[in-house]
């Protein structure tokens, strides 16, 4: 049991990212998550990528892996089961900024790095 268990009731045996389901398909993403809405995108879809880093860890995740189109985005929790998988497709994108990705995973503070941008032809 851990201290802070013993001392205010709080359990700390379980990463805040566990409590997330990330489904992959050839088709789509889908995030879901007992307190949250799910969140799903269509591969096709994705127009951004980036990570999003915040102040809130350990007790939330830190780090979002999202992604993002013109009328969805799905938020997917770097630790959670599937972000690892997820984080393979889209790396291999052509342009994708792995530059951002390193200060993303170095930084500490709020802030969003851009990964990936889709680039639209007009």
């Amino acid at each position: 049991m851990g201290i802070l268990n013993k001392l205010f009731g709080i359990k700390t045996s379980k990463n805040p990212e566990d409590d997330y389901l990330v489904f992959i398909s050839e088709e789509f993403i889908k995030v879901e998550h007992p307190k949250r809405k799910t969140e799903q995108i269509f591969w096709k879809n994705i127009e951004t990528i980036k990570l999003i880093n915040t102040d809130t860890g350990p007790f939330a995740p830190d780090i979002w892996l999202t992604l993002m189109g013109k009328t969805e985005e799905c938020l997917i929790p770097q630790g959670t089961k599937g972000f690892e998988e997820v984080y393979e497709i889209v790396s291999k994108y052509k342009d994708f900024n792995f530059e951002n990705f390193i200060k993303s995973m170095s930084c500490t503070e709020n802030s969003e790095f851009v990964l990936w941008t889709k680039n639209i032809d007009f």
